[in-house]
């Protein structure tokens, strides 16, 4: 009767384990066959591969017919299609921090759809981390669901502050308990931003490296982009302070308060100062110091679009009604552009400084800025992606500035960023060669995130839903 009980229990204890084996969409292994794997190590195409993938792993890819599926597989025939990586924005905001409303939640289908399987969250306030760990859980347990935050960090601005509820510091003082409290807090990194003062930022700079968590972000007026190269900032964010740092005129426009010129005349004049030695030598010192460059020519791209352009994107009709009208403020502001505020200009020569530093082996990352008006979850990732290659990196750099990179840089290449044997499974199916057109990076035949597969049909199921949800009617 013992051994009877004993035997019932164990079946009972055993049962809920069985179902949620059953119920886990990655309990069946999953094979590619006769695909062309584009593995981002910066290797050639690999044609008329098989990928083995059990669990969240990529177990093992050979050619096809020389690889052994497993029983019970479920076989994907992917002949003609072509296998990345899964995608990162490096530069996003979930959170609207600047006007404490909720976080938007609602990219999370936009950015899977789109083959976005990770991202790191610029302005994570502390109040904010707990449900950054809410969802880094449901991304393992409801694989496909939300994407992997790599990081999230936290903006220390000075005063004035650039943004309302920024945190802010003022001393030497406030700055080194600055980084101690978001340290403890459970940030990844702290955000540097425009208004810091040099005493406070290489205070927050030498209390990092102390406190062991890196920084990143803006360059502050206050210093110059070689200062924040040498002080060790990881990443410097939209090209920031560069061009000012590669002008002859440097000195002299350090004296010059922008806001007393007409709008975009101070950029102009930076602009119109470029010194090709002095980048070569700022350049250089960022390979050495391994600063990461995230450009953002996203954000500055939407200005070159134009107002009805904007206004009548397809895309739209996946954001929510009430963000929309928001949006429609930004349009406004680019009807009242100065004709110094040239944004063709600017992307020139953010082109001519990408350029220059590819040569001296700065290395990039892919990142949009969303959260601003015009940017879509997802969909801009691409876009950022062709205006990379448009500015001089090879449909290869791209690919890899979204995948490989990012992965190197938040410390995770052993397990993430590249199609090898024993990687996370974080993949994306495409129709048609990135390699020869990097905008093939939008024809996406299927997404596979943490090894669950979600075929076409499912992700235009996830688009039509958000789709729906944008353009619900709340009643009055």
């Amino acid at each position: 009767m013992r051994i009877l009980l004993g035997l019932l229990l164990i079946v009972l204890t055993r049962a809920p384990l069985v179902a949620q084996a059953a119920d886990d969409p990655r309990s069946q292994p999953l094979v590619f066959t006769h695909v062309t794997v584009i593995d981002a190590t910066g290797a050639k195409s690999k044609p008329d591969m098989t990928v083995v993938i059990i669990g969240d792993r990529i177990i093992t890819l050979g050619k096809s017919g020389k690889v052994a599926i497993p029983a019970n597989a479920q076989v994907v025939d992917a002949s003609s299609k072509y296998l990345i990586p899964g995608l990162w924005d490096m530069h996003v905001h979930i959170f609207r921090n600047a006007s404490l409303r909720p976080p938007n939640e609602y990219y999370f289908p936009l950015f899977i759809a789109n083959g976005v399987t990770g991202v790191r969250d610029m302005w994570t306030k502390l109040d904010k981390v707990a449900q950054v760990e809410l969802w880094r859980k449901q991304f393992t347990q409801k694989p496909g669901t939300v994407p992997r935050f790599g990081a999230v960090g936290t903006v220390v601005d000075g005063l004035p502050a650039t943004w309302p509820n920024s945190d802010t510091v003022s001393t030497a003082d406030d700055a080194r308990r600055m980084v101690d409290k978001l340290k403890a807090g459970g940030v990844d990194f702290v955000k540097v931003y425009w208004s810091l003062s040099r005493e406070a930022y290489f205070a927050i700079a030498d209390e990092a490296k102390k406190q062991r968590i890196p920084f990143a972000g803006h360059v502050p007026f206050s210093i110059s982009a070689l200062e924040a190269s040498d002080a060790g900032q990881r990443s410097i964010e939209h090209l920031d302070g560069i061009s000012l740092t590669c002008s002859s005129q440097e000195a002299r426009l350090r004296t010059i308060d922008p806001n007393d010129l007409v709008p975009g005349k101070y950029q102009q004049q930076v602009f119109d100062t470029y010194d090709e030695q002095k980048c070569a030598r700022l350049f250089s010192r960022f390979a050495k110091n391994k600063t990461w460059q995230v450009p953002t020519l996203s954000v500055f791209q939407r200005s070159n679009r134009g107002p009805n352009n904007l206004a009548n994107d397809e895309r739209l009709k996946y954001i929510p009604t009430a963000e929309r009208e928001e949006w429609k403020r930004f349009i406004i502001r680019l009807q009242k552009r100065t004709p110094e505020q040239n944004a063709q200009r600017r992307l020139q020569m953010y082109s001519k400084l990408i350029q220059g530093m590819r040569r001296a082996g700065v290395e990039f990352m892919a990142g949009t800025d969303l959260g601003n008006e015009y940017l879509y979850p997802g969909f801009s990732l691409h876009d950022e992606l062709v205006l990379l290659v448009d500015a001089g990196l090879t449909p290869m750099e791209a690919i890899q500035a979204a995948t490989r990179n990012p992965a190197k840089f938040l410390g995770k290449l052993n397990s993430l960023g590249t199609i090898e044997k024993g990687k996370i499974a974080d993949l994306v199916l495409l129709e048609a060669n990135p390699l020869e057109d990097i905008s093939n990076t939008q024809r996406i035949n299927a997404v596979i995130v943490d090894g669950r597969y979600l075929p076409k049909e499912a992700l235009q199921k996830m688009l039509a839903e958000v789709e729906a949800a944008a353009n619900k009617v709340k009643p009055r």
